[in-house]
């Protein structure tokens, strides 16, 4: 027997659609569900319909403030099955986020059990219950007075409120956020104080109306759950002003001491939504990949007692305000929040400014207590038939015993009562209902005092209904109770761009040569600063107007200093010619007695190398002197493109750089070699040269000599010569001739018999020269610095034989 027959047609008619058609056909309706049904809350109450819909079901299943909770699956389940066809995820999620303090400014669902946290999420809904919050309450309050309009379900079985009546502004109050197909929205949570005061300015003041510069006085800015600080700038005016706008929020963070030596930095508030987790996985990767220099580690300290305690460890010497600047540049401790004011009204999306948020608002409750007043009315009218009706019947109570005593049936005592009293059938039925307890004197009075109140109750709702002014006043009234009830202190600060002073990063960028620079307009009070660096090797800061508190130690002077704006960076130039960079920001200030940092804790220095130089704000060419007597100069703004740890001169193998300094067209230069010989020559016979290229013959040494010492030659420049005997020459720069560069310079130390070279040389002005001490006199300088000595040696003197000799070189301290 043979099989069915393959089929040769699937279908007796083929149309062809077009493509477009049917994308538009298809694509429109799922967008236009996805934005008005799940994504974008609506302008009256600020719910998305899942949110109203968990709010209705738990109000109808009676889970108030003071009720014993319920399992979250119990409510999920309700809503699924009843108003929401959709995956039971997404309900519990939307419940969740209503419950999570962090998330919500105003939570309106109480929980109980692991409702999760910024960084894990909630238990699953089996485990978990919850109610409704008080605040919650104010949102269904009035809900069964007819105040909003109720539609059928997806299964036209139930019934459910387009919107809530929504005393609480939960748009302003909670925000919202949300995607959707081509649009979004991202609404700032607000303090509920002064989004209450900006809506009575709205409902007061309708001619003219309150500009956004007046609303931002007494709405000061978004009030975050989590805290932090917002950063105000003319971003938020715009978002106020058009709905649309970018704002900064920082964290809460302040330094406090760990050891002698090292701080801490502790943030106690995120910005909104930042976990610690991400914050801490961010600052670990940054360190690891060399990115944040100086954190030592990371810890997190919060518990239920005292909240959130992040503390990021600096390493010794670090300057934690540097650290702490560079954080919030790139770290979630600084973020931005887009404000994208986008909400449902009548159905379609708008982008709504401040006032206009406020307008509809008002426009929401003017309705809410006109349907409500409106349905009190219609009750009371109701009530008031009847009790009238009552109350004719107990005049007459013997007529109406006896037409219901001669009445065949209920029917015709009905139209008796009707006729013979002026009754409606409502009336005659309310007292063909009436209980023999009725007819006592006290009923009577009662029925009596109930018309006189429900008279009372029918004239005060008709002034409501016949003014508008009556109406406003109650929306002001009700405000101002929720107000009381509810309001809480403003947790974020708001602090404005201009009124920052100290540390105040803007967004970062990296040059060229690899280093962080800064970009945009500048935020941080620009003050200059004086960097000093010691033969000890620790590196500080200090703002020139502030006052010197470090004290020199032992052996301990200084070698170089340069000054520099707070918001730029300092050149440090090692011996071995590379050039090592770092914000100003970053070296250690001089606190406390703090000399600074060591610095190699900042800088990357191979071993045996040293800091020879310091550049700060350096205009011209500046000259490097190396110890094999070559001399180079070059552009001082070459150096910001260098990157740092490369090398700003090409070095002979075993040479090293003995000095770094400002070298302008028109100055001189001096060098002092071992041999006692000192070089004086124009600077602008030093060719200006690359980075890359190497130098010229400075100075013309002999065999074995080398380079001690150089300098720029000014008004009493001196020069101090020490032999490795432990003399000491003097000799002011004016007596020495001016040479030629690349000869061998005039001879000024003669060496002894016993001395074979200079070991120590210095030049500069008199106020830093080395003096001699002995038992038998005091030769020192014009200008004596008491310090402590830095090089010590015994000899011979011929004027004060036997005597000891001290070498002391002075530092420069009064910068």
């Amino acid at each position: 027997m043979a099989g069915p027959t393959a089929p040769t047609s699937i279908a007796r008619e083929v149309h062809d659609v077009d493509v477009a058609d049917e994308m538009r056909d298809s694509f429109m309706p799922y967008a236009l569900s996805v934005t008005t049904a799940r994504a974008i809350p609506d302008v009256h109450d600020g719910l998305k319909p899942v949110q109203r819909r968990i709010l209705y079901v738990m109000d109808d299943l009676g889970l108030r403030p003071g009720t014993p909770f319920r399992k979250s699956a119990g409510v999920v389940g309700e809503v699924m099955g009843k108003y929401h066809p959709h995956g039971d995820g997404a309900i519990y999620e939307a419940m969740v986020r209503m419950g999570q303090a962090f998330a919500m400014s105003a939570p309106l669902v109480e929980p109980k059990g692991n409702f999760g946290s910024l960084d894990d999420p909630p238990a699953a809904y089996r485990y978990t219950e919850a109610r409704l919050s008080a605040l919650a309450m104010t949102m269904v309050a009035g809900i069964d007075e007819d105040t909003v309009d109720l539609v059928s379900n997806f299964d036209g079985e139930r019934t459910e409120p387009v919107c809530l009546p929504a005393l609480l502004p939960n748009l302003l109050v909670n925000g919202a956020s949300g995607i959707a197909v081509g649009m979004a929205t991202n609404m700032a949570p607000h303090n509920l104080a002064e989004v209450a005061s900006a809506i009575k300015l709205v409902l007061r003041q309708r001619r003219p109306k309150p500009t956004t510069a007046e609303l931002m006085s007494l709405v000061r800015g978004p009030d975050f759950p989590s805290g932090g600080t917002v950063i105000v700038d003319d971003g938020l005016a715009e978002a106020y002003e058009s709905g649309r706008g970018t704002i900064r929020i920082r964290a809460k963070a302040h330094i406090e001491p760990i050891t002698s030596r090292r701080d801490g930095i502790v943030v106690t508030e995120l910005p909104y939504m930042v976990g610690p987790e991400r914050v801490q996985a961010k600052i670990r990767e940054l360190a690891a990949g060399g990115r944040i220099e100086g954190v030592a580690a990371v810890n997190d300290l919060s518990d239920r007692n005292h909240g959130l305690r992040l503390v990021i460890e600096c390493r010794p010497g670090v300057n934690a305000q540097g650290v702490l600047s560079q954080l919030w540049a790139l770290t979630p401790l600084e973020d931005t929040f887009g404000i994208n004011n986008v909400a449902l009204v009548d159905g379609v999306p708008r982008q709504l400014g401040l006032r206009a948020l406020c307008e509809h608002y008002i426009e929401h409750r003017l309705d809410v207590i006109i349907r409500r007043t409106q349905h009190r009315l219609d009750r009371a009218l109701e009530r008031e038939h009847i009790v009238a009706g009552l109350l004719i019947a107990l005049d007459n109570i013997d007529t109406v015993i006896a037409i219901i005593r001669s009445a065949s049936d209920v029917t015709a005592a009905r139209t008796e009562l009707m006729a013979r009293l002026d009754l409606t059938e409502i009336q005659a039925n309310h007292i063909l209902d009436m209980q023999l307890r009725r007819l006592t004197a006290l009923e009577t009075q009662r029925l009596r005092d109930e018309l006189g109140e429900l008279r009372d109750a029918i004239a005060q709702h008709r002034r409501i209904l016949e003014s508008d002014a009556r109406r406003r006043t109650i929306v002001e009234r009700e405000l101002d109770e929720l107000v009381e009830e509810f309001a809480i202190p403003r947790r974020t600060e708001i602090r404005h761009r201009d009124d920052l002073v100290e540390f105040v990063p803007p967004s970062p960028h990296a040059d060229a040569a690899g280093a962080l620079e800064f970009d945009g307009e500048r935020e941080t009070a620009e003050r200059t600063s004086v960097i000093t660096l010691s033969t000890s090797g620790l590196l500080g800061r200090r703002h020139s107007e502030d006052p010197l508190s470090a004290k020199p130690g032992r052996h301990d002077v200084l070698v170089a200093t340069a000054a520099a704006s707070d918001l730029d960076a300092v050149h440090l130039i090692t011996d071995r010619g590379r050039v090592l960079r770092t914000e100003v920001r970053a070296v250690p200030e001089m606190l406390r007695g703090s000399r600074g940092a060591p610095v190699r804790e900042m800088f990357s220095l191979a071993r045996g190398e040293q800091p020879v130089a310091l550049f700060g704000d350096v205009s011209g060419p500046i000259a490097i002197i190396t110890r094999g007597g070559v001399a180079k100069r070059l552009d001082a703004a070459v150096l910001g493109s260098i990157r740092s740890g490369n090398t700003v001169i090409s070095l002979n193998e075993g040479d090293r750089v003995v000095a770094g300094f400002g070298a302008p067209d028109g100055g001189e230069v001096a060098m002092v070699a071992s041999t006692g010989h000192v070089l004086r020559f124009a600077a602008d016979s030093v060719t200006v040269r690359g980075p890359n290229a190497a130098g010229v013959t400075g100075m013309k040494l002999r065999p074995g000599a080398t380079v001690l010492a150089a300098a720029p030659i000014a008004f009493g420049t001196l020069v101090a010569e020490v032999t490795d005997e432990g003399a000491l020459k003097v000799t002011e720069m004016s007596d020495i001739p001016s040479r030629g560069r690349g000869t061998s310079g005039s001879p000024t130390v003669r060496l002894s018999g016993f001395e074979t070279q200079v070991a120590y040389a210095w030049v500069g002005v008199n106020r830093q020269v080395a003096a001699i001490t002995a038992p038998q006199g005091d030769i020192s300088s014009p200008d004596p610095t008491p310090v402590r000595p830095q090089l010590e040696s015994t000899r011979r003197n011929g004027a004060a034989r036997g005597a000891q000799t001290r070498i002391v070189t002075l530092g420069e301290y009064r910068f």
